[in-house]
């Protein structure tokens, strides 16, 4: 199989070749989609029984990119195996540092980048060099095995923090709250700048959607009625009227999971809204958690999202809320403390004949105003529905 040399400059800090530190694994994902030449052998590696653990994606045989466990985003990308196939070719600002048919010394990355510390590997913010651990210690013809980028500056290994904010999650959803009954409020990056854009179900209209934030990425209809079974004999006017599903929780509020849909897909957000046929208003918004294992994985960037709480007072300016690192009992707890909400199970993969995956069933809890979709047995929330 033919692969393409490989051409990649170091940023300190920022990124290699055309890899940005930062951004999402979704984004990442469909980059590589397009690359199929280039990249022909992707693999993704993650941790089945702990939905929010780090992944990796491993483009073989050069590089690993590793992503944070919450907020998916690249945190460190490592290239390796400098001689093998395909031809690896490495540039440092406007100096070649490898190339094939070379090899790469600590001398040639003192020449190149300049002196630090002493220590096991050669250490500077924002990039690190290691060694062949068979070469003679500080030699100065020791060899580079391996080339880290990452955001940290200091001198030791910090472990997989968060990604700090940097301009390439500029536009990004930096944090999604949901107010149940009500929409959810959507922080974008950069925190400091950016106005946030509140989503409100039954007033934003489609053409609102499309004002705040950009036309979606794929608008269809659909119509499932494999759940028409659990509602009750409905006019349209019912239908369409979103309040008579807002008592107490019921079997009834899985039919607006699968009654005849006009939905906005922001895949690049990880949201969903399904639009009325009638009013042309947002009637259900669907938050994202892209859980590793499920078969909603890799179709969405992970939506933050958060559901907040009752304030105990009109001054309460931090009301309480839990997050969808949570898992599924942590927050049906928070959402309904004293009750077992209706649930039950659902299988999408039932529609994808041969489609084998580690965690393909999903269970639905339904409450006044909101849907869980939850992993089993990881009981990491899938989705979160309001309505």
């Amino acid at each position: 199989m033919y692969h393409p040399a490989l051409d990649v400059d170091i940023r300190p800090g920022s990124g290699l070749g055309i890899f940005e530190l930062g951004s999402s694994l979704w984004t990442i994902i469909e980059l590589l989609t397009g690359l199929q030449n280039e990249f022909p052998q992707v693999e993704t590696k993650f941790d089945i029984a702990s939905p929010t653990s780090p992944i990796i994606i491993h483009l073989r045989p050069h590089l690993d990119l590793l992503f944070s466990e919450h907020h998916q985003r690249l945190h460190t990308i490592t290239l390796k195996r400098f001689r093998d196939a395909p031809p690896v070719t490495i540039r440092f600002k406007d100096r070649i540092l490898f190339a094939p048919n070379q090899t790469l010394q600590r001398v040639d990355v003192n020449r190149a980048v300049g002196p630090t510390y002493e220590g096991e590997e050669l250490r500077y913010p924002g990039v690190w060099f290691s060694f062949d651990e068979h070469a003679a210690p500080q030699a100065q013809n020791q060899e580079i095995k391996s080339i880290t980028v990452t955001q940290h500056n200091g001198q030791e290994r910090d472990g997989l923090q968060e990604v700090l904010e940097c301009p390439v999650m500029c536009g990004d959803i930096a944090r999604a709250v949901a107010k149940v009954h009500k929409g959810v409020l959507l922080h974008f990056y950069p925190t400091a700048t950016s106005e946030p854009c509140f989503v409100e179900i039954g007033v934003t209209t489609a053409q609102d959607l499309s004002v705040e934030l950009g036309s979606p990425l794929r608008t269809h209809y659909r119509e499932d009625d494999r759940m028409h079974i659990h509602s009750r004999l409905r006019t349209n006017d019912e239908e369409e009227d979103d309040s008579s599903c807002m008592g107490p929780p019921s079997p009834r509020a899985f039919y607006l999971l699968c009654s005849p849909k006009d939905f906005y897909n922001y895949f690049h957000y990880g949201i969903d809204f399904l639009i009325s046929g009638t009013t042309h208003t947002v009637r259900k918004i669907i938050l994202h958690t892209n859980v590793p294992g499920t078969p909603l994985f890799h179709r969405y960037k992970r939506c933050p999202w958060e559901i907040e709480g009752v304030p105990e007072d009109d001054e309460d300016d931090s009301p309480p809320s839990v997050k969808f690192t949570e898992t599924a009992d942590r927050i049906r707890r928070f959402l309904n403390p004293r009750e077992t909400p209706h649930h039950m199970p659902l299988n999408r993969t039932d529609d994808e004949e041969g489609l084998n995956l580690p965690n393909p069933i999903t269970r639905l809890w339904g409450f006044d105003g909101v849907i869980l979709e939850a992993a089993e047995p990881g009981q990491q929330v899938v989705s979160l529905t309001l309505f």
